[in-house]
């Protein structure tokens, strides 16, 4: 009886790696310039005020600023005390609650970090507390430096 056998091809299986350099740069190029480091534009002047004890929130992610403090005008001049929500200034307070109340919805563990500058009114300050209260974001947190 004959036995059979199967001849091998001398090829090799595998998986070109020339291009691999170049696909990882041109995906290394197209995130960096898709990708936007966005800041926000202060229109309103913060100056902090200082304290002893003081926590560092860990998950940037989850906290939402306010900015209240009084409004650049131009030509170094300040107007009266508003409130800054990202880059707009925020007109009617009745609209806080409803900007909240979205970014709540957006983000259930929201941190809402209130950025008061030391001389503003502090009736405008309750009204925005009042507001977020309405709008059910309950974890507020105060933005201070640290004392030295």
């Amino acid at each position: 009886m004959a036995h059979f056998q199967k001849k091998s091809a001398n090829t090799k299986e595998s998986i070109p790696t020339s291009a691999l350099p170049d696909i990882i740069f041109m995906l290394l190029i197209f995130f960096m310039v898709v990708t936007v480091l966005r800041e926000v534009e202060l229109q309103v002047q913060i100056e902090f005020h200082h304290a002893e004890n003081i926590e560092k929130i860990d998950q940037k992610r989850l906290v939402s600023y306010v900015y209240i403090g009084p409004e650049r005008l131009g030509g170094g001049q300040l107007g009266d005390t508003a409130v800054q929500i990202d880059d707009a200034i925020v007109d009617d307070m009745g609209a806080i609650r409803q900007i909240m109340y979205d970014k709540l919805m957006e983000q259930p563990r929201l941190i809402v970090s209130l950025r008061v500058d030391r001389n503003s009114e502090f009736g405008v300050i309750t009204d925005v507390q009042q507001e977020l209260r309405h709008a059910g974001t309950l974890r507020i947190n105060y933005s201070t430096l640290r004392q030295l």
